[in-house]
């Protein structure tokens, strides 16, 4: 983990000691951070109050290891995750990332259940990639290669089955979002992972039903 994480994360504790108890929580990695979830909503009409924890570049180890700040403190009544696209990668795990990855969700899930009174838990798939842009260098190709589209789906399908059987929400928002190739849109792309606010404002309409 870099310092810049650790300072984030120490910011959020100190957030946490004045936060309001059992609001809604959007918390994850950079592509729940880089969400500007509280100005849509505002900007929208939602009188809701609504947290971001998401830390940029964070797995779902780090993020057990961070639970109690990142989502745990602030005992929401409802929880948008998306966390998990970082573990798409063979850099620690080889060719056993995915179970890795998918059985960390679970812990995730299971302490969520255990620690909190009855919490309204979204499961948000994970969001499109796109390799192919112009301006991707051989340095980002290597880091984004799993991330392809069978691999985002097959993730997709298991946290669907995982949501499932923990009785939670499986949110899917990626309609918009998605090319013919089954690729971020370029419109939307930052990076070919990161999307520009124009693609978060189609996620906010996939998912602003569940604010209410």
């Amino acid at each position: 983990m870099t310092e810049e994480q650790r300072r984030k994360i120490k910011n959020y504790d100190y957030l946490n000691q004045i936060a309001l108890k059992r609001k809604t929580l959007f918390t994850g990695s950079s592509l729940m951070e880089m969400f500007p979830i509280c100005e849509i909503a505002r900007s929208r009409g939602i009188e809701e109050v609504v947290y971001n924890r998401g830390v940029g570049g964070l797995n779902t180890d780090e993020f057990l290891e961070y639970i109690h700040i990142l989502l745990l403190d602030l005992e929401p009544s409802r929880i948008f995750i998306n966390i998990g696209t970082n573990d798409i990668t063979e850099k620690d795990f080889g060719d056993q990332w995915f179970d890795h990855l998918m059985d960390n969700y679970r812990k995730i899930l299971e302490i969520i259940y255990e620690k909190l009174d009855k919490p309204e838990v979204y499961v948000m798939a994970f969001y499109p990639a796109n390799l192919h842009l112009p301006w991707q260098t051989a340095e980002s190709i290597e880091w984004m290669k799993l991330r392809t589209p069978e691999n985002i789906e097959r993730c997709n399908k298991e946290l669907k089955k995982i949501a499932e059987f923990f009785g939670c929400n499986y949110l899917n928002c990626n309609i918009d979002l998605i090319d013919k190739n089954g690729e971020q849109k370029t419109e939307y792309a930052i990076d070919g992972v990161h999307m520009y606010a124009n693609g978060y404002l189609k996620v906010f309409d996939s998912l602003v039903q569940h604010l209410h």
